[in-house]
């Protein structure tokens, strides 16, 4: 059930008279879920800029800012200044992050590159089947299309 589908059910709950008198006074409605969902894009929209900010930084494998990153180390510096910490390699941020579908993901998920079941590269989405990333040694942090259909997607909330 989403939020607005619980909309329903707790003006029940609430009582008519209620929600028309908090309507009357300008008040508003907290529905549970929307204001996590909401958070939870500022923190993946702040994530995403401060990734596109490190545009050019040269790839240092076990780096993680703020002048060279590895992938997972872009995420997580990426995030962290966005004020959530995240694990330090792709496959634990993989398995901390919120699993969605393709059809779900928004700019600033997680991407998530795997062979099998092994998660070996992370990038952040950022819209437009493009991800900032770190790609490897000799290259630099950059926006690229996404190469391949192997790819998971993940959610940090």
């Amino acid at each position: 059930m989403t939020a607005l589908n619980r909309v329903p059910s707790l003006m029940a709950r609430a009582g008519t008279a209620s929600a028309l008198t908090l309507a009357a006074v300008g008040g508003s409605i907290v529905v549970p879920g929307l204001a996590t969902d909401a958070s939870a894009a500022a923190l993946a929209t702040k994530a995403l800029q401060v990734a596109a900010s490190k545009k050019g930084a040269p790839y240092q494998y076990g780096a993680t800012g703020p002048r060279r990153f590895d992938c997972s180390g872009l995420t997580l510096y990426s995030f962290k200044k966005a004020g959530k910490t995240l694990p330090r390699t792709a496959a634990a941020q993989y398995n901390t992050s919120h699993h969605i579908s393709a059809g779900s993901r928004r700019a600033g998920d997680l991407v998530f590159f795997h062979y099998g079941s092994n998660v070996y590269h992370v990038g952040i989405y950022a819209g437009h089947n493009k991800i900032w990333h770190a790609p490897r040694t000799g290259d630099v942090v950059r926006l690229q299309k996404i190469w391949t259909r192997s790819v998971w997607y993940g959610r940090v909330s």
